[in-house]
């Protein structure tokens, strides 16, 4: 209870004296300090992103809702807000404007995965049925598919004759993870299907990827994954990035997997927790940067 207490008094008056002092004798304000006072990254980029949900200042604030369009405009009405002279800080706009790209490039990637996501899977769409195809043929080359309704699909770990059910939980997200892994990565995506495949130490390839693209979407909406975000793109984080993270997410639960020994697929819930705490305690990390090491395509 006193810790609620003592956070609602410094947010609410105390840091605000606080900044104001420090201004007055470094002459800098809270924003410059944290931009020349951090590398570029995570902890720079959390930072002045508290910085400005927590300022009083309605311009402030409302850079945080901008397009990136409007970001070089934002800046420049911040540094005036702020009296922040180019020539005094000549450094201060680039850096800001980075964080700034990362911020709100964020809050559009969660947007776009969401659009996925909730795009269904249609047999009915030429686009949706030539990516399926696509992913048993670059998992499964040697080997032909009978037909569109089969059994061969439980092959790739699909539950049923039709894959399209097994995409009712993350819609297209589910499938285009699945693919990018498999396209840029293919060795080691069959790699991971070989694994899968094992009579004792097998799991459901497709199913347990689709189960990974939902632990993927969840970390992306409750910000779990800046920090990863922050380190590992300059910039504005976009859809291929986060399909990376989805890439690592496969690989790594595969060696966990293996290195585990579950003694039955039925234990499956309990070791996805597992590996999922295991990734949450990572980005804690802030320099963490949970990219895939081994060789990629592109």
């Amino acid at each position: 209870m006193f810790g609620y207490i003592w956070e609602y008094v410094y947010t609410s008056f105390l840091r605000y004296w606080l900044k104001w002092l420090i201004r007055q004798v470094t002459g800098t304000c809270e924003l410059q300090r944290i931009c020349s006072g951090h590398k570029p990254g995570a902890a720079r980029t959390t930072k002045a992103e508290y910085s400005l949900q927590s300022s009083k200042n309605k311009v402030l604030r409302g850079v945080l809702e901008t397009t990136k369009d409007s970001l070089e405009q934002c800046v420049d009405q911040i540094m005036k807000v702020k009296n922040i002279k180019p020539a005094k800080d000549p450094k201060f706009k680039e850096s800001l404007n980075i964080c700034l790209l990362q911020i709100t490039g964020y809050s559009s990637l969660y947007i776009s995965v969401e659009d996925l996501r909730k795009e269904v899977f249609s047999s009915d769409n030429p686009e949706h049925e030539a990516m399926l195809l696509k992913l048993w043929d670059l998992l499964m080359p040697t080997v032909k598919l009978e037909s569109r309704i089969t059994k061969q699909w439980g092959d790739i770990g699909f539950q049923g004759e039709d894959p399209k059910t097994d995409f009712r939980g993350m819609g297209l997200l589910g499938l285009i993870n699945l693919v990018f892994f498999s396209e840029n990565y293919t060795a080691e995506a069959r790699q991971v299907l070989s694994h899968a495949n094992h009579p004792k130490l097998g799991y459901s390839y497709a199913i347990v990827g689709i189960n990974l693209t939902e632990m993927a979407y969840s970390l992306l909406k409750s910000g779990a994954l800046k920090p990863h975000f922050y380190n590992a793109v300059q910039g504005t984080p976009e859809l291929q990035h986060f399909h990376q993270l989805y890439c690592y997410l496969a690989y790594e639960f595969d060696k966990f997997w293996v290195a585990e020994e579950p003694e039955s697929i039925m234990q499956f819930n309990q070791y996805r927790e597992k590996f999922h705490n295991i990734v949450r305690t990572h980005l804690q990390d802030p320099d963490v940067c949970l990219t895939l090491t081994v060789g990629s395509k592109n």
